[in-house]
This record gives structure tokens, sequence and C-alpha cells, in this order.
């Protein structure tokens, strides 16, 4: 159940993430969601879930500190 309930939250993160305006508030939020979607495919032994998740992840921390570097004044 616990399990199931990690999934409904990463769903919930990932999916909301879309409706920010802010692509820098987005890609936090999407990383939060994504890597919560990588433990909980490393909970159901789903290795392609956590593979996906884990470079979903890395493209937006990558693209965070791309944002800070181009906008440094910019405040999360």
């Amino acid at each position: 159940m616990l399990i199931e309930i990690l999934g409904y939250v990463a769903t919930v993160l990932v999916a909301g993430s879309f409706l920010l305006s802010s692509v820098l508030h987005l890609r936090i939020v999407n990383s939060i969601g994504s890597s919560l979607y990588a433990v909980y495919g490393a909970l159901i032994d789903s290795f392609p879930v956590v593979l996906l998740n884990i470079f979903i992840t890395a493209v937006n921390v990558y693209q965070i500190f791309k944002l800070r570097r181009q906008s440094p004044k910019v405040k999360i």
C-alpha cells in the first residue's frame, strides 16, 4: 500500500509540474517527482522505470544549473 502511495505522489508531482508557468519551478518539481518514480521503480523491481526516471532527473538537474547560470538573480 505504501509503495502505491509513493507512485501516486510521484504522479501528482510530475503531472502537476507541467501546470507551473516558471520553467525553473517546473524543473524542480519534475525532478522531485521523477526521483520518487525512480525509487518507486526500484521498489517494484522495474529497471526500465528506474532507468528512465534517473535520466529525466539528470536532465532536469542539468537544466536547472544551466538556468541558474544564465540568470543568477532568479530565486527558487
